[in-house]
């Protein structure tokens, strides 16, 4: 193929700067296309703006009917009960009265796939959750990643686009990895944060049960003084935070594509409701002040060594959607909906979705009525004077369809009024600076916080954001756009770049390209020096061991794979063992039906090795029994069960005195691995549960090339 043809059709192969000046729909010329109007240069955004609403107009209703975004997701009901109030901070009613409890409706989702795609692709998982409180709805709209990729949110329809499939073949479908993506990402530098924890093992989880939750955007309370507050929230899950390994997801999509929406449905179904303590960043304007970022950019993280997390409640999932679509596709989230105690800061990301959310739900649900379907439904009675529209609902019988009116019935008053300062009430605050476009230089510093994320993981996460990074830039398929992006990675850290850039066979170019450093020019009046970067702090709190559970393993899934001749006892102790921790054990066999074990008993098989894939479950346990295990080790699919559970780095069990698996298997080149364990006596089980409860043998990946 003619290497112009590939440039000429390429729509991220443009080189910079064109020469056809960028206009709006009417034809209008477009001098910033990456700012919107704010009022100062950390003022909010304003209304006024008919650029920013014309882009993300469109954007919204660019498809029909699924969600733009976040289009595969699963949704529970459930509750949140309010232990240590926070009247101080807010007078919000559910996060001020002792003992309050709130339903919720939690869905979390992909953000890039289609509904039709796999739970398992790498990708930021979303976390929206809708608390219907005595007071009205609030939707705390999150990821399970604490920053975005970028700070204002007129640069999102073009982060989208280019993460979305390439527009020429729809290809591929939800991932990153391919040329659009990582042109943006590397001509965009404020995006490199989001993109580290987008290589790392955050963003293939192990379920949905164990990955945090965070708001992303900074808000703000306020109590019944009137003093208000900056806030991040937080939801950490009690199961611990887990992921899987990209070889072992990879294998998932196409085992299970709904492996995570099954995990979800199914804890709650067998009654292990999944549970989430909801905690709270909170910062004085002095704290705010006193920290060398800015909290207002989307970009930051603030970790919880500077401003610790208070825990204030439990969110626990506890029932199922009696419908799908019903529930889980119409449910429709806002980060406008907010109640009293809760209020906005002038962060341009989140200011942008107040916009964009609500205008999407008119897009997808098709009626400005969204809001009584029940699923959206508030709790506490409505009375305003919204009318008519498709698809309404509600019946009103009010006289009148107006406010003020004298109508016999009376007419709804405003809470402020006659209630005591219970409605809400924005924050009043300060506001002055010039109508402009531009960005605040406190937004100016895309590494620093990049860098120590970075350098906070463990070596294993080190070399799992390696591998990500050579595996994603490895699809690109223009040098170009490799080279661009090492040159971010050479400022973040030498190694990491030297590393990736030796397997993609190229030089580590001598920082940023002259493309990266135009575009930020395009955005910063001022773009700060590299030189100012801090490359030097670390923060435990920003790697997953972190966050890692390693006492129980309630809820684990294990595969108990066994073949004519096994050994009953020993798996009835075993079977006895895992149910009492609260874990699954499945007899898997070459068949279905029943086997019969050495001594003449039977037991029945969950499934087969064709229909459930040792990346399915949490660790393997082979039963013994010399004649089961002679025959297993003449199955390729046993052989694999056993190989795939290595290299994945799960704990192994194998029962009995033979050795004739592991003599078939990879085991034999890991005899001395600490996380295989041969039965002999009720002391080795008890070794297994214990590996097991650690999740992953991660030394072995470190000290054996097993992939």
């Amino acid at each position: 193929m003619n290497k112009d043809n590939i440039k000429k059709n390429d729509p991220s192969s443009v080189d910079l700067p064109t020469t056809q000046p960028l206009t709006s729909n009417q034809g209008t010329t477009i001098a910033d296309d990456f700012n919107t109007l704010k009022s100062g240069t950390r003022g909010p955004s304003l209304l006024e703006d008919f650029l920013f609403r014309e882009k993300i107009f469109h954007f919204d209703h660019e498809r029909i009917p699924e969600r733009v975004v976040h289009a595969r997701g699963a949704g529970a009901h459930g509750i949140f009960r309010l232990t240590d109030p926070i009247p101080q901070f807010s007078k919000a009613d559910f996060l001020s009265q002792a003992g309050a409890e709130t339903d919720v409706f939690v869905r979390f989702s992909t953000v890039v796939g289609s509904r039709g795609s796999t739970d398992l692709a790498r990708d930021v998982r979303g976390f929206a959750i809708k608390f219907y409180t005595s007071e009205g709805i609030f939707d705390l709209v999150g990821n399970n990643i604490p920053v975005f990729f970028i700070q204002d949110a007129i640069n999102f329809p073009d982060l989208v686009h280019a993460v979305k499939p390439e527009e020429r073949n729809e290809i591929p479908q939800a991932a990153s990895a391919h040329n659009t993506f990582w042109d943006f990402a590397s001509l965009m530098p404020e995006t490199a944060h989001m993109v580290m924890w987008l290589m790392s093992d955050r963003a293939i989880p192990r379920s949905y049960r164990m990955m945090q939750g965070f708001g992303v955007n900074t808000y703000k309370l306020y109590n019944a003084q009137g003093e208000s507050f900056f806030v991040k929230f937080h939801l950490k899950p009690k199961l611990g935070v887990h992921s899987v390994v990209w070889d072992e997801a990879q294998k998932i999509s196409g085992r299970n594509p709904d492996f995570h929406r099954q995990d979800l449905w199914e804890a709650i179904e067998n009654g292990d409701f999944p549970e989430w303590e909801l905690g709270v960043q909170i910062l004085t304007d002095e704290q705010e002040q006193a920290l060398d970022f800015d909290i207002l950019d989307a970009t930051k993280v603030i970790p919880e060594e500077l401003i610790p997390i208070q825990y204030i409640g439990t969110l626990q999932l506890n029932r199922n959607p009696d419908n799908y679509f019903a529930e889980t596709e119409q449910v429709a989230f806002h980060p406008g909906h907010v109640v009293p105690g809760i209020d906005f800061s002038d962060d341009p990301l989140l200011q942008g979705r107040l916009f964009s959310y609500l205008d999407t739900q008119l897009s997808r649900l098709g009626s400005s009525n969204f809001h009584e379907l029940p699923i959206n439904k508030p709790k506490n009675p409505t009375h305003n004077f919204r009318r008519d529209g498709a698809m309404r609902h509600d019946i009103p019988t009010e006289a009148a369809n107006y406010n003020p009116h004298s109508a016999p019935g009376g007419c709804p008053y405003l809470s402020n009024l006659m209630s005591g300062g219970k409605g809400f009430d924005s924050v009043p605050a300060e506001m002055e600076g010039r109508k402009v476009r531009k960005r605040s230089e406190t937004f100016g510093d895309h590494f620093s916080q990049t860098a120590t994320f970075y350098n906070s993981q463990t070596e294993i996460g080190k070399k799992h954001i390696q591998d990500a990074f050579s595996f994603e830039l490895g699809k690109v398929t223009r040098e170009e756009i490799r080279s661009r992006y090492l040159g971010i990675l050479s400022v973040v850290n030498k190694d990491l770049a030297r590393i990736v850039a030796d397997r993609l066979g190229l030089v580590v170019p001598d920082g940023l390209s002259k493309e990266t450093v135009q575009t930020a020019s395009q955005i910063f009046e001022n773009y700060p020096a590299l030189d100012k970067i801090k490359l030097g702090f670390t923060y435990p709190s920003l790697s997953m061991e972190y966050h890692c559970d390693f006492d129980t393993i309630k809820t684990r899934k294990i595969a108990a794979i066994l073949s004519e001749g096994f050994d009953i006892q020993e798996l009835k102790q075993m079977q006895s063992r895992i149910k009492a921790e609260g874990a699954v054990l499945d007899i898997i066999s070459d068949r279905y039906g029943e086997i019969i074990s050495a001594t003449g008993e039977v037991v029945k098989v969950d499934y087969t090795l064709v229909t459930m894939d040792s990346v399915l479950y949490d660790a393997l346990y082979v039963v013994g029994g010399d004649a089961s295990q002679e025959k297993l080790a003449t199955i390729k699919k046993a052989v694999c069960y056993v190989d795939d559970a290595l290299k994945h780095n799960k704990a192994i069990a194998i029962g009995g005195n033979s050795n004739v698996m592991v003599l078939a298997s990879d085991l034999r080149l890991v005899e001395s691995d600490k996380a295989v364990v041969k039965i002999r006596t009720a002391s080795d089980i008890e070794m297994f549960i214990q590996l097991v409860a650690l999740h992953r043998n991660w030394q072995r990946e470190l000290q054996n090339d097993l992939l």
